[in-house]
């Protein structure tokens, strides 16, 4: 036991020797004379200051010199940022001669930075968002291009009095390279919400048409009730058809769904023309010759439109209108017309021979049915039985229009065809009497054959009447004809201004 415990003693006499022995030598080693030059008051009266470490730095571009002990030497000297400086060394007077690399960057010119910095990423942005902006707007010219290679002129948003607005900047917002006439669909499904109603203009079986406002332009929306989705459905899909968009057929901006009252409301916007329907302008206003002519021939061009396919890779199937009336004809303010509803339209493509007639349990106005649709010996299966019936159809809109035209002073008041042989909602058998029977047509008046070009114009409608379909004019012949009438009468405007 006397034994261990002097081992041990031993032990703690050779340590703390040891430990005395590692003091000395630091001791010795923090004796270093070191040049002192600071604001601190740690340098000796003769500028010079003992410690382990001898030390030179420049901060903020003022220099200081100085000594520390070991303890601190890892932190001082292995410090390094912007505008700071430090040499560390371990000899006597080691830090006298010693000064600082030429390159040091002071904090102002860091300042300058931070202030530099923010602003070169602000013109960087600003060269960015006028870059992005010249070149949506290079798109929209584009797009205009492409509506003028159409035939279409999309560039005006207000127009003068007497014209129609074209609705061309709200389309070139949300130019597509999407084939229908619309807008994107995504952008359609989000319409209901931008659109305020403001007055309603219309009501009938379908449901409303009113005028509502979306960016600054009035536009019309037509409100299906909800016994007749299917009508709202296929003339949404007849409008996002590729290429249909015309002057003379009605422009379709887009469709959507909505909620109101807990009930569910199908809503399709279109263009909004203030003078409304065809049917409406004819009850208050009296044509000249030259107005009946420019109504005549703007919807036999929309018909035509409608009724030709066009072949191309987008192009647009053929289609029949099915119930083409005065009151489905919208009138704009420079007496142009324009086709609307297309809810019972036909489509074809001879591409594939596919005959599309929708599912759509609504049919035509029965005072505007051909013969063969009243005898039901249409032949329901050949699309050009279709067209011919629209063609029907147009004779008797034209009959409308010359009525309601005067001639040497003389005009007759508006009133529907067949006013007087059937009652004012006929029955199909009362329509068939008169029509298959009896084979009636509306009177045109003798006043109109002492008039050059509504003679012609009675004598395009009482062909479009045939009994048999297919000796029906087509479309485009009516149009071709009426176009060498206009041409004609410009022709004669001209000479007789040359006379005078």
């Amino acid at each position: 036991m006397g034994r261990s415990a002097l081992l041990v003693f031993l032990l703690l006499a050779v340590m703390s020797l040891f430990t005395r022995a590692v003091h000395a030598v630091d001791e010795a080693e923090a004796n270093l004379l070191c040049v002192c030059d600071n604001r601190k008051g740690t340098c000796s009266s003769n500028a010079t200051c003992r410690g382990d470490v001898c030390f030179h730095s420049t901060v903020n571009l003022e220099e200081e010199r100085g000594c520390f002990s070991h303890r601190n030497r890892k932190e001082n000297c292995g410090s390094s940022f912007d505008g700071f400086y430090i040499h560390c060394c371990y000899t006597d007077r080691c830090n006298a001669l010693t000064t600082p690399p030429p390159k040091i960057v002071p904090p102002e010119k860091s300042l300058v930075l931070w202030i530099a910095v923010p602003l070169a990423l602000a013109f960087i942005t600003g060269v960015a968002l006028c870059t992005l902006r010249l070149w949506l707007r290079s798109q929209r010219t584009h797009c205009r291009l492409l509506g003028k290679e159409k035939g279409r002129d999309l560039t005006m948003v207000k127009v003068a009095s007497g014209e129609d607005p074209t609705y061309g900047e709200l389309f070139d917002e949300f130019c597509t390279s999407g084939s229908g006439t619309g807008l994107p669909y995504l952008v359609q499904r989000t319409m209901a919400r931008q659109i305020s109603l403001a007055e309603c203009v219309g009501k009938g079986r379908y449901g409303e048409v009113w005028r509502g406002t979306w960016m600054g332009e009035s536009v019309a929306v037509k409100i299906f009730s909800s016994r007749d989705e299917q009508s709202w459905f296929r003339e949404t899909e007849i409008y996002n058809t590729v290429q249909l968009r015309h002057d003379n057929i009605l422009g379709f901006i887009a469709s959507d769904m909505t909620s109101k009252n807990s009930s569910t409301q199908l809503w399709l916007i279109t263009h909004f023309h203030e003078l409304g329907s065809l049917y409406d302008v004819l009850q208050y206003s009296a044509l000249d010759p030259e107005s009946c002519l420019q109504m005549c021939l703007s919807i036999a061009c929309g018909l035509v439109h409608l009724h030709t396919e066009i072949f191309s890779s987008q192009g647009k199937p053929a289609i029949a209108h099915r119930d083409l009336k005065s009151r489905n004809i919208l009138v704009k303010r420079n007496r142009q017309c324009c086709i609307a509803d297309l809810g019972l339209a036909v489509i074809h493509s001879q591409s594939n021979d596919d005959l599309d007639v929708g599912n759509n349990p609504r049919v035509g106005t029965k005072r505007y049915m051909a013969p063969e649709v009243l005898d039901e010996t249409i032949c329901v299966d050949i699309f050009e039985s279709y067209k011919q019936t629209d063609i029907w159809a147009l004779g008797l809109v034209f009959w409308e229009i010359t009525r309601r035209t005067n001639v040497n002073g003389i005009v007759e008041e508006y009133q529907p065809p067949f006013f007087d042989m059937v009652p004012s909602d006929p029955s199909y058998e009362e329509m068939k009497k008169v029509v298959c029977v009896d084979q009636q047509r509306p009177s045109p008046h003798n006043r109109l054959h002492s008039h050059p070009i509504l003679s012609s114009v009675v004598k395009i409608m009482k062909e479009c009447w045939s009994q048999c379909p297919a000796a029906r004019l087509t479309a485009l012949r009516v149009r071709k004809t009426l176009s060498k009438l206009d041409l004609v009468h410009d022709y004669a405007l001209d000479k007789l201004k040359q006379d005078l």
